[in-house]
């Protein structure tokens, strides 16, 4: 009798010895292992208070620990797959990764640090970035070029974060804010190195219709589509491109309102000077059409120089300009006033015909 006791009180003990060492582990839970054994398709790991081994697949190893991970190795795992009577639990590095940099962004948008991001490819919208193996998307609105471009590819930039939310999987981030964090800190002393006249290199990160933005050691200057070519153009992505170095000349600094103007057409010799001496008031020359207006046309005369054929001038009779004449047309006129020193020259067709009659 005493020796069955004895038996069934060890019986107990052992099991209770077990299941003290034995613990009930979820999804989603992060378990410490050992990793044991190498196998084929992944790897085995002991984990403490687990009853059999977990097994850990290949593909759920991070790119940045595949080559990494060493028999013998301590680690944190995410559980993808509870332990059952048949199989083990199912192990992830990827998931704790993925988890560990989803809390990491949280923080970064919490406290507003400026993290880097990859990109990866242009999408509809803006481009998506890849941060610690985390899809990310930069809207167009967002990036400091305002326009994505194919030598964005590949270059890692400094952003912020505007949301990350791990249940939608949403990563949106902001390279404007970050510049515009920057520039903050550094503008007073670039600006102090700067003087007006000189000239100056400069990236083109924004391209607008009114002109462009050029990165002058930090911080962006305005370089107006006046300010771009003495010809006329139609918009500046007919003379420059996002990503082009260029050579600007600094026509006004601001230092209240810390802005800088730029001039590219200023690089060359002004063809306003370079027309004086060239043409007189009653010489008849030979224009092409740039411009046709409700008023008149404008007439190239010169490369850089316009003059303007006012309607009135056109013919004796009233005419409609755009009936008469087209962009790129060839036409004969007068010079009729030639003023270069106020960039201004009048033309008249009616002055031609009433000399020839």
């Amino acid at each position: 009798m005493t020796a069955t006791l004895e038996k069934t009180s060890m019986d107990e003990f052992e099991k209770l010895l077990e299941e003290s060492f034995s613990k009930s582990y979820s999804v989603a839970d992060v378990v410490e292992g050992t990793v044991i054994k190498k196998e084929q398709d992944g790897y085995l790991v002991s984990v403490r208070g687990a009853k059999t081994e977990a097994f850990l697949p290949n593909k759920e190893l991070p790119s940045s620990e595949s080559e990494t991970i060493d028999i013998g190795d301590i680690k944190e795992f995410y559980v993808l797959k509870e332990e059952n009577d048949e199989d083990g639990m199912l192990l992830s590095l990827k998931r704790l990764a993925f988890a560990q940099a989803w809390a990491q962004l949280n923080d970064a948008k919490l406290q507003g640090d400026t993290i880097l991001a990859k990109v990866v490819s242009i999408v509809k919208g803006g481009v998506l970035v890849d941060v610690a193996d985390l899809k990310g998307f930069i809207p167009s609105s967002q990036l400091r070029t305002g326009t994505p471009f194919d030598g964005l590819i590949d270059q890692k930039v400094e952003v912020k974060v505007l949301e990350a939310d791990p249940k939608k999987n949403k990563l949106i981030l902001s390279q404007r804010l970050a510049v515009a964090e920057q520039r903050d800190q550094v503008v007073d002393n670039i600006l102090a190195d700067l003087k007006e006249d000189t000239v100056v290199k400069g990236e083109v990160v924004r391209i607008a219709d009114f002109g462009a933005f050029v990165d002058i050691n930090g911080i962006d200057g305005l370089l107006p589509i006046s300010e771009i070519s003495w010809q006329r153009i139609k918009h500046p992505s007919d003379v420059i491109s996002l990503g082009e170095t260029i050579e600007v000349k600094i026509i006004k600094i601001d230092t209240e309102l810390k802005r800088i103007s730029l001039s590219l057409k200023r690089m060359g010799e002004d063809p306003w000077q370079q027309i004086e001496g060239q043409f007189e008031e009653g010489q008849i020359i030979t224009g092409t059409v740039n411009k046709v207006t409700g008023f008149g046309a404008f007439i190239n005369i010169f490369p850089g120089v316009e003059a303007l054929l006012p309607v009135s001038e056109m013919a004796e009779e009233n005419v409609n300009p755009f009936n008469k004449f087209k962009v790129g047309d060839s036409v004969e006129v007068l010079i009729k006033k030639f003023t270069p020193q106020e960039h201004r020259i009048a033309l008249s067709i009616k002055d031609i015909n009433k000399d020839a009659e």
